[in-house]
Parts: structure tokens; sequence; C-alpha cells
């Protein structure tokens, strides 16, 4: 009964947050140009847990921005798996079911997600959009290690012999992170618990510390006649294609688990595993092989889908088409051209047809 129960409570703000309110009926519309009516996501939120109703309440703009790092998220899943069987669909009828199970790429999306929140609203209070946050406080934070010196860069840490110090601006991940987990992590009874919670919020957490444990510092030059006689130094986020490919790492790595007698623990399966630390994606079930379409398991099967029929990696027709085989196809479209600078300040282009080759699956 948990397990159902906290189920709708994720499927429910999986929808909301990626859901435009201009779009009703549409479970699922990635990288939609609408802006999301934090007011209409709060509305809805009744059915969610208690934090993140109150978050709703007393705090609606960092709901706007939940948003806006889940349907980034979203974005990056798309391209991380662009070239797999299952490529992180938008298909509404069939993302539910993937969401439904306890599979490798449920662990992912839930991973990604939690990191996207994390980033955005970090992002927004270095950015002044939020009343709630803004730079980083480095008043009590320990000096960096330090460096070999290195060339005079603004993205460069503090070298050896080389005055610095806190400054700039830099970004509060802190905060972001616990906003991520405020509204991303299901409310659970106490004392209770079941496996598929504890995936599920192993999984938000991991995606939380691909962000917040890989904080880079830059720094910038002060002096006269272009000497670095003092550096100013701050924290950034890393960019978030790092985020993805380090979690991706984590997808192709994942470790297969079942629960603990108690209930409250994970136990690797397999003799000789040990234990997924936190960064490590977890998961239960194995997954489908997305060959066909399967509206019980979400696969939209891969019939149809572009393959590269020269590689031998994920993306050659080999293996993405099954061994089914595919068909070469000829399509001509029009692009620009010939591209032309006129001052002040038109850019002109030709359009001409370009002829491509594709190699779609049968």
């Amino acid at each position: 009964m948990t397990v159902i129960r906290l189920s709708r409570i994720q499927l429910a703000l999986f929808f909301i947050l990626l859901c435009p309110v201009n779009i009703i009926g549409l479970w699922w519309a990635v990288g939609s140009p609408l802006v999301m009516d934090p007011n209409s996501i709060c509305r809805k939120a009744k059915r969610l847990a208690g934090k993140q109703a109150e978050l709703c309440q007393t705090q609606p703009e960092i709901v706007s921005e939940v948003a806006k790092g889940a349907r980034l998220g979203v974005r990056e899943c798309q391209y991380q798996f662009r070239y797999r069987r299952w490529n992180c669909t938008s298909h509404n009828k069939y993302f539910g079911k993937i969401l439904q199970q306890d599979i490798r790429e449920t662990a992912f999306v839930y991973a990604i997600t939690a990191a996207g929140v994390t980033h955005a609203v970090t992002q927004a209070c270095s950015m002044g959009d939020l009343l709630q946050c803004g730079c980083e406080a480095t008043r009590n934070r320990a000096p960096p290690r330090p460096l070999s010196p290195s060339p005079s860069s603004s993205s460069s840490a503090p070298g050896d012999g080389v005055k610095w110090e806190w400054g700039g601006c830099g970004d509060d991940v802190e905060f972001g992170y616990e906003k991520s987990k405020q509204f991303m992590d299901a409310k659970r009874r106490r004392g209770k618990s079941d496996i598929r919670t504890l995936i599920d919020l192993h999984n938000n957490e991991a995606g939380r510390l691909a962000v917040k444990l890989y904080m880079r510092t830059e720094c910038k030059c002060h002096g006269l006649s272009g000497s670095c006689t003092l550096r100013t130094c701050w924290k950034k986020m890393p960019h978030f294609r790092e985020v993805g490919d380090r979690l991706l790492e984590r997808f192709n790595g994942a470790s297969k688990v079942m629960g603990g007698n108690d209930g409250k623990t994970l136990i690797p399966v397999g003799q000789n595993i040990k234990p997924p630390d936190k960064q490590d994606l977890i998961y239960s079930d194995e997954s489908p092989d997305f060959c066909l379409a399967n509206r019980k398991t979400g696969s939209l099967g891969t019939r149809g889908r572009m393959c590269n029929s020269t590689a031998m990696d994920i993306s050659g027709c080999d293996l993405l088409c099954c061994e089914r085989g595919y068909r070469e196809e000829t399509v001509v479209f029009e692009e620009n051209c010939l591209c032309r600078f006129h001052w002040c300040c038109v850019v002109q282009c030709k359009k001409c047809l370009v002829r491509k080759e594709l190699s779609l699956c049968h």
C-alpha cells in the first residue's frame, strides 16, 4: 500500500512540474516555451506531501524555478539518451509507465531531475531572481588547497605565492540543494519504509550530489598593467552538461539492489559486489529491451528510428534496430546557406536544397 501511495505522489509531482498549465490533458511537454504559472501548480499540489504544499503556499516563486529545473533535467535526459533504444521519450502515454517501474532508466530520470532542480534554484539565487537567497556567504569558508601557478585566467584557481581572497558572487548550492530535497523527496510515514521509497530517495540524492560535490573554483586577477598581485575567487556550479555526463556514467554502472529484512536497508544483488555509495544510481528490476512498442512497459520501440549504419556502438543500426535490419531513405530539405553580413546589422542568407541519406530501423 505504501508503494502505491508513494508512486502516485511521485507521478503527480512529475506531471505537475513538467506539464504547462495551458496544455491540459498532456502529461509531458518537454521544452515548451510556455511559462508555467506557479499558482496553478500549487493549486494542484494539495495531493502532494506537506513540505511541498508549504513551499507552494509560502514561496511560489521558488516553485517556478523548480519547474524550470525539472524541464532542464528532462532535456538533458533526452540528450544523454538520444542514441539509445529508450531515448527519454516525451510521449505522454508511455512515460508514466517508465516512472512506475524501478529500472535503471527510472533511476536516471529521478537523479537528473533532482539535479536540475538543484541547479536551477541555485542559478536563480546567483542571478538575483529570488528574494530568499543570493550569492554564497564566504566569510567562514576555508581557503582552497593551493594549486600550481597557471596562466592568468578568469577560471583558474589560486596558485602558490599569489595573494587571493574570497569574493565575487559564488553559487549558493546549499540553498538549491535544500529546496530540491524539500520538493523532490516525497514525504514518508515515520517508522515505515519500503524498497521503492528507499531507491527513489537514494537516486534523488545522487542527482543532487552530482551538482553539490563538484563545485569549481573560479578566480579573477587584479593588478596594475595586467599583473596578478591579487586574485578574487568564488565557487561556481559545474555546467549541467557535465552533471548529465557524470550521471550517465553512474547509469552505466548502476547497482541492482534488494530490500533488507528490516525494510530500512538496501542490499546489492550478486556476489562480491560492494554496496553502492551515495553517488551511485540503484534499481531493483531489470529493464525491458525497448525493441518493440509495449504500453505495459512504456516502450515505444525503435521502429522508424534513425541509426548509424557504420557505427558499432549503441547508435549503430545493429543494436538500435534490435537486429531487425534497416532501410536507406533519401530526404531533401531546405536550409540557409551562403550567409553574408550587411552593415548594419543584417545577415542575409540564400536557401539551398540539401540531400541527405538516412538509415531507418525496420
